[in-house]
């Protein structure tokens, strides 16, 4: 019989949203692959086409943009820890993975990574097969919207000092867990902005 402990995390994700019966969960574990993948490992780069659909078990990643000056800007910091605001959220360009057009993020792991993984023809296989699915992926998909839409609004809206602030409010983890220079990324400003914005916040400029 083969071992399908390692899919526990993501039936559990799952499972918080809608019940799932045997034989769906049957068809997700046979559809689903363990893999882990080392530090540093590009697993998707801007302008190939995004194959493969990613559920964090355990590590850190990101994905980014990168301009015409070949400066990137974290798009977003993936992990899968309870205080994280857009934890248990699969990674891709969803936009690329559906459509089979070039991605426009680069998607690397800032330390080894385990995570589960759903090929687009498993993913199509489980939303014909199983009843639930859709339900799943709209809930997990509306997740995501608002995510987006809170990052978007954030980049456009805010200053950058207001960004650190919300951060700080919001996403105060983040500073542990990450480096000034992803940080700065993540706030699409310079480190060197970032070391000022932190001073002024502590009441030292």
């Amino acid at each position: 019989m083969t071992d399908a402990s390692f899919c526990e995390p993501l039936l559990k994700n799952l499972k918080n949203i809608a019940a799932i019966d045997l034989e769906s969960e049957d068809i997700i574990i046979a559809r689903s692959q363990e893999i882990v993948i080392p530090k540093g490992q590009v697993i998707l780069r801007e302008g190939t086409v995004s194959r493969y659909c990613y559920f964090i078990v355990s590590g850190k990643a990101r994905s980014y943009y990168t301009d015409p000056d070949k400066a990137t800007t974290t798009w977003l910091f993936h992990f899968n820890e309870p205080f994280s605001n857009a934890k248990n959220l699969f990674i891709n360009d969803y936009k690329s993975f559906l459509t089979g057009l070039p991605a426009t993020l680069t998607i690397e792991t800032l330390t080894e990574v385990t995570a589960i993984r759903w090929s687009y023809d498993n993913f199509e296989y489980m939303c014909k097969h199983i009843p639930v699915f859709e339900k799943l992926m709209r809930k997990l998909n509306e997740a995501f919207f608002i995510v987006m839409y809170d990052r978007i609004s954030s980049l456009l809206t805010l200053s950058a000092a207001e960004r650190y602030k919300k951060l700080l409010l919001e996403e105060p983890h983040l500073i542990n867990m990450f480096s000034n220079y992803y940080l700065a990324s993540y706030l699409h400003v310079t480190p060197q902005s970032l070391s000022r914005i932190k001073s002024k916040c502590l009441g030292r400029a």
